[in-house]
This record gives C-alpha cells, sequence and structure tokens, in this order.
C-alpha cells in the first residue's frame, strides 16, 4: 500500500489495519433527528447528506466502536473523509462523545484515526461548537489516568487536529499526510508546505513518530502496552501506586574504582569516552517509544524522553540528557513526559547528564528559567515514584531539575555541583591553577555526594 493510499483509507480500512483479523464491534449513539437542512437550514445540506451516505455506506463522518490492537482491548475510532470531508457536524459530535464515553465507562485506551477537514459549514456555529464537547470528553478520559492516542492521516486539518489529533497522548502519523490547524484553501498563498505536512510537524516536534502504514499495528500495539495499565492515574504516597522504576546497570567505562579528586571526577565525568545515555538506555529497555518535542515548536536533541517497555513487559517512562546543555524545548519536553506519566501510573526514570541548562541569549528568549521551574514542578508533583541516575555531569540547577529528591544515585563517572569548579574559581576570582582545590572544596565526588545525603548510592 503506497504512502497515499495508506493516508486516504477509509474509516472501516484504517480500524481494520489496526485490528485485523481480531475484528471491531461498532457502537452507535442514540439517534438525534435533525431538522430539514440542518440546524442552519442550509438548502441542500440533507441532498449532500445523502450523497455522501451513498458514496460512502456510511450515515455520519466518525466510525467508533472496541476491538483490540496487539493484545490490548480499547476504544477505537475513525473518521470516513469521504463522508464531506470527514467534518465535524452535530452528529459527528454526538459519536465522538459517546467513543470518549465508551472509553471512560470500561476504562479503555482510546486510538483516534484521524481524516477531517474541520467543522462543517452547513451547520455554522452549532458545528463550531462540537469543538468544546470534544474537548470535555477528552478532559474526562484524562482525569480518568486513561491513554489516548491519535494517528493522522491525510489530510487532518482544522478543529479536528485541534482537538482529537494534537490533543492526544501521543501522537503518530502516516507518511505524507497533511498536518495542520489551517487547510489548503486557507493558508497564505506562500506558506511553506513542508511546515503542514507529517515530515514537517515531526521536525516541529508536534507529531511523536511518522509511521508506514505496515508497522501501524505493531507500534500502537506497543504504545498502549507501554501506557500502562487502563486507569493507572498516578501513584500516591504510601498506597498502591507503581514500584520505583529499577536503577540501570553500570556500564562498562575505561576507568575504575572512584575518583580520588574532585578535578578527576570532574575529567571522568566530562571523558568522551564514558558510556552516554543512549547506552544506558539500550541495555535498560527492550522496546522503546520515543516522544518529541515541547509541543510548542521546539525541540532538543540533547535531551530524550519517551516510554519503555524492559525484557518483563515492565512499563517505565525516561527523560535522559545527553551530555550537551539542556535547552528550554528539552525541559518542556522532559515535563510534558513525567506529567503524562504521572497521570497513567507508570513510573519514571530520568539520567542526569549536562554542563548546565543552555546559557544562550536564545535559551533565555525562549523561556530557560519557566522551563527550568516547570521542569522541577513536574516532579515535585508527581505521585509516581521517580529514580534517577548521575551518569555524568551534573550542572547545577540545569541538572538538579531532573534529579528525585530522596531517590537519587550516581555512577562511579559522575559529579554533581552547585557550580562548575572553572567557575567557582572565577566567581572567587581565584587563579586557574587553584581549579582543582575548589573542586575538592565542593565535594562534588559520588562517594562526597553519598556522604552528604544527596545521593543514595553508587551504581558500579
Amino acid at each position: 500500500m503506497s504512502a497515499d493510499q495508506s493516508s486516504r483509507m477509509t474509516a472501516r480500512e484504517a480500524i481494520g489495519l489496526l485490528t485485523g483479523t481480531a475484528g471491531f464491534t461498532e457502537h452507535r449513539p442514540p439517534p438525534r433527528t435533525l431538522p430539514p437542512d440542518g440546524p442552519l437550514g442550509w438548502a441542500g445540506y440533507d441532498a449532500a447528506r445523502e450523497r455522501a451516505a451513498e458514496r460512502t455506506g456510511e450515515d455520519e463522518s466518525v466510525v467508533y466502536g472496541t476491538g483490540v490492537v496487539g493484545d490490548r482491548a480499547c476504544v477505537l475510532l475513525a473518521f470516513e473523509f469521504g463522508f464531506l470531508g470527514g467534518s465535524l457536524g452535530q452528529l459527528t459530535g454526538d459519536r465522538l462523545e459517546a467513543a470518549y464515553g465508551l472509553a471512560l465507562s470500561r476504562r479503555l485506551p482510546l486510538v483516534a484515526l484521524v481524516a477531517t477537514g474541520g467543522s462543517r459549514m452547513q451547520e455554522g456555529m452549532v458545528a463550531l461548537t462540537q469543538l468544546q464537547r470534544v474537548a470535555a470528553a477528552s478532559t474526562r478520559l484524562r482525569a480518568a489516568g486513561l491513554p489516548q492516542i491519535a494517528v493522522v492521516r491525510d489530510p487532518t486539518t482544522g478543529g479536528g487536529w485541534a482537538t482529537v489529533g494534537a490533543g492526544a497522548d501521543v501522537v503518530l502519523a502516516l507518511p505524507g499526510a497533511q498536518i495542520g490547524f489551517a487547510g489548503s484553501r486557507v493558508r497564505p498563498p506562500d506558506a511553506d508546505p513542508y511546515a503542514y505536512g507529517a515530515e514537517g510537524q515531526f521536525a516541529a516536534g508536534q507529531v511523536d513518530a511518522v509511521i508506514p502504514a505496515g508497522e501501524l499495528r505493531g507500534m500502537v500495539g506497543l504504545w498502549l502496552r507501554a501506557l500502562g495499565a487502563p486507569g493507572g492515574g498516578g501513584g500516591t504516597p504510601g498506597g498502591d501506586g507503581p514500584a520505583a522504576a529499577p536503577l540501570p546497570r553500570a556500564q562498562a567505562s575505561t576507568a575504575s574504582g572512584l575518583p580520588g579528586t574532585g578535578r578527576e571526577a570532574v575529567e571522568r565525568a566530562r571523558s568522551a569516552q564514558r558510556p552516554r545515555a543512549e547506552a544506558y538506555l539500550a541495555d535498560y529497555f527492550a522496546v522503546r517509544l520515543p516522544l518529541r518535542g515541547d509541543r510548542c515548536g521546539g525541540s532538543d536533541p540533547g535531551l530524550l524522553t519517551g516510554f519503555g517497555l524492559r525484557a518483563d513487559g515492565q512499563p517505565v517512562a525516561y527523560v535522559a540528557q545527553c551530555g550537551t546543555p539542556t535547552r528550554p524545548a528539552g525541559y518542556r519536553a522532559a515535563a510534558r513526559t513525567i506529567r503524562l506519566a504521572d497521570r497513567l501510573g507508570v513510573p519514571v526514570l530520568t539520567l542526569v547528564d549536562t554542563p548546565g541548562a543552555a546559557n544562550d541569549a536564545e535559551a533565555e528568549r525562549a523561556g530557560a528559567g519557566a522551563a527550568i521551574a516547570d521542569t522541577f514542578a513536574a516532579i515535585a508533583a508527581a505521585r509516581v515514584p521517580v529514580t534517577t541516575l548521575v551518569i555524568g555531569e551534573g550542572g547545577s540547577g540545569g541538572a538538579l531539575a531532573l534529579a528525585a529528591p530522596g531517590n537519587t544515585h550516581v555512577t562511579a563517572d559522575s559529579y554533581f555541583s552547585v557550580i562548575a569548579p572553572e567557575l567557582a574559581a572565577a566567581i572567587l576570582k581565584r587563579p586557574p591553577e587553584e581549579t582543582g582545590a575548589t573542586a575538592d572544596q565542593l565535594r562534588l565526588r559520588p562517594q562526597d555526594l553519598v556522604e552528604l545525603g544527596i545521593a543514595r548510592s553508587i551504581v558500579t
């Protein structure tokens, strides 16, 4: 199936792509009778609906019901673009609200296969207000700790993208799909078409992955497992919340033993030979499913976020610094991931490795302080356990923002400091040759951190 064929499949073909032979049980909301030619009395509207029904075999632009994807039961809803461009009208709103309500009552995740041009003009403001109904229904599902996955097909524009699509916890897209709030006929004439496509939205951090149709069933099945048990809803202190994420194993290093001095600790943490986040994550997870972007148009390649499955099937969310200064988009993506894991009841693993937060002018314009503050807040508010391992540099507040209070551990190749020793020496007006002594005074070695109560253990 080509990219164009897969993205323009019918609603039932899209559902079948995910469920395969497992089957699908359709549901319908209680019937509603509209006035002739709809709520506006738009001349020819009834005739247009009849032609759409004859052409597609559907009587509305959304089909929904229950099915199984992989080994997980879920509620599926799919837009039929052939029915008036998959547009949202009053009866569409009935079906969407009913689909979210079905997921809520049965405590099932919801998977939406979206292909829509937006709100239906023939119903005017009545159609537009269906977006408020969808947003409210989605919010109820979110409050219940139930995951929402969107698969965006071609095209997905307007209010359908801004609610069912972009409002989901995880957004997957088919290759080449047109995606954006502005449809093709209402954009500026000189608009860059790349910005309105699946690949462009992925680059901008608005889509988590672009998945070929043939891989979609397996990928959605993995995501349903990685997002945890239905209705996880976070942990509660002293309650029956999820177990903490296990500590990663120490990865092989060229150095042995613990550093003897502060300078040695810093040199080992900065060494190009010591293991980085990718090595730890590859060893830790059997399956890794990345999340991308901060949903504000930015992404930080030096910070990895997502969910994964360990070899025993345990889901864990992860946030991992990769040794570079972390940018505001990275902190926002981290906060997004931690809050999602908390809502779904999935434990979190953070890997700390940064010389500090990015401090260039662009980072300040992008809201570095607010983004770091939000990450601190996300960890402070988390009801699920957060486990932290410092695997390299722990540079000041930019590193501490991702560290779990009371559950931070360190490797022998790491340090954690209020400030880099070179900067500390400069602030204290000491000559460069005193940097090593300053590092010793800062007590930043792994063993110092354990003795000070900052770290619980050294992972060796």
